[in-house]
């Protein structure tokens, strides 16, 4: 019997996991925004001394892992499970990042929902008592991802002002079975929700429908409601996916106008920095939330966070066949105290 299962899509952890610490690491266009002051490394220049923008997004992956791992005064030996992915084909990033380290590897795809995938089941796992600490990792390098789900760069085309800057970072987290908080209290798994959009500049509109999805559910299942977080924030929906989520889910009842925002949208400033509707990738709900999240709730100016990773699961393939694009959302709910 799933006895932690509460409603349709949602487990309420008997021993939430405790996140003993995080790293974030970003590029130089991500370390001029408004967020700069929440990484832990921010990179001169975004090759970071690689050859290729691939074997960069690696570097940065692994060396996030890293330093999450010797943040929380641990070794690789004692972590039991790394939960990993990242955009490229076959999560390449994820399993060169894992070859480095020596540590039992889950990878996983799920675009740019992948944080909350990798937290969702790392938290699972230790509430299970399959293991005491895990790493979850993602990230996305903007040059790489242009380049396989795009143009190349050198072709220069015009950017669409619902396209969206993909952030070039990497983010990881420490979950441990004890610690001080903040805790993962609950877990709502999103479903595929798909309304037909084929437009691969307007990442917010394909994959908002995924967040009011998995929002609305998660309030029906657990009885919160929005006033019960103090922030309330989706991956990388961008202005355009930010619009609709407000709109569609005070339709059906709920009132996010107060403490709802995306992560797309504060880890730049659209305007000075020229990102039309704002951050995407992997690493964008990753560094915001292993640095301004995390670190906001350390200080206790936040105490109970959503988070709500959206991934769009299409891949250049299916687009140039015509394909529509599947959207997916994972929320997390984090507690610094647990009752």
């Amino acid at each position: 019997m799933a006895l932690k299962r509460i409603g349709a899509q949602t487990v309420k952890l008997s021993n939430p996991p405790s996140i003993i610490s995080t790293a974030s690491i970003v590029g130089p266009k991500e370390g001029e925004g408004p967020l700069k002051d929440y990484f832990d490394i921010i990179l001169e220049d975004d090759m970071w001394g690689q050859e290729s923008f691939e074997k960069s997004e690696a570097k940065i992956q692994e060396e996030a892992i890293k330093l999450a791992i010797s943040n929380a005064n641990l070794s690789p030996n004692d972590i039991e499970y790394l939960f990993a992915g990242d955009l490229l084909n076959q999560i390449i990033t994820s399993s060169y990042s894992a070859r480095q380290l020596n540590i039992p590897f889950f990878g996983l795809y799920g675009a740019c929902s992948t944080m909350t995938e990798s937290l969702s089941l790392g938290a699972m796992i230790i509430d299970g008592q399959f293991a005491d600490k895990v790493v979850c990792a993602t990230s996305s390098h903007f040059s790489s991802a242009e380049r396989q789900f795009r143009f190349p760069l050198e072709y220069g085309s015009q950017r669409t002002f619902s396209a969206q800057w993909t952030v070039t970072g990497g983010g990881a987290t420490v979950l441990s079975s004890t610690g001080n908080g903040p805790y993962i209290t609950y877990i709502t798994t999103g479903k595929i929700v798909d309304l037909g959009i084929v437009d691969v500049n307007n990442m917010g509109g394909a994959m908002a429908p995924a967040a009011i999805d998995t929002i609305s559910q998660h309030f029906k299942d657990t009885g919160y409601n929005p006033v019960d977080y103090d922030l309330i924030i989706t991956g990388d929906l961008g202005l355009v996916g930010k619009k609709i989520i407000l709109d569609l889910l005070r339709k059906e009842g709920y009132d996010l106008s107060e403490n709802y925002s995306d992560c797309g949208i504060k880890i730049f400033d659209g305007v000075e920095q020229d990102t039309h509707a704002g951050g995407s990738g992997c690493g964008c709900a990753a560094v915001v939330f292993n640095g301004y999240i995390y670190k906001e709730m350390m200080k206790r100016n936040l105490n109970r966070v959503l988070l709500i990773a959206t991934g769009a699961l299409h891949s250049s393939i299916s687009t140039l066949q015509g394909e529509s694009i599947p959207g997916i959302a994972h929320a997390v709910t984090i507690d610094n105290m647990i009752s």
